[in-house]
């Protein structure tokens, strides 16, 4: 006599073996070749590009401040106001 177990491992056999011959498995692999051909359309990005170029945003964004901060510091030695010398020129 079968075990408990044994009746839904062969019944999980069974429906895997099924369900991979049956014409909804063909739907699933045409229904994914279909949305795959439409995100390559797209102008899409991965998780981990957009990753990286955040983080580019923010380091680039943090030199900017260092900069901005060092030009102002030198305009406040020169006594300048940062427009009235380019203004002139």
């Amino acid at each position: 006599m079968k075990q408990p177990n044994d009746v839904f491992n062969d019944l999980q056999q069974k429906m895997s073996e099924f369900f991979a011959n049956s014409p909804a498995k063909n739907v699933e692999k045409n229904m994914k070749a279909m949305l795959a051909q439409g995100f390559s359309k797209l102008d899409l990005v991965t998780r981990e590009e957009f990753d990286t170029q955040t983080q580019v945003l923010v380091r680039t964004r943090a030199r900017l401040e260092e900069l901005e901060k060092h030009v102002a510091q030198l305009e406040a030695k020169l006594g300048t106001s940062g427009s009235g010398s380019a203004a002139q020129s």
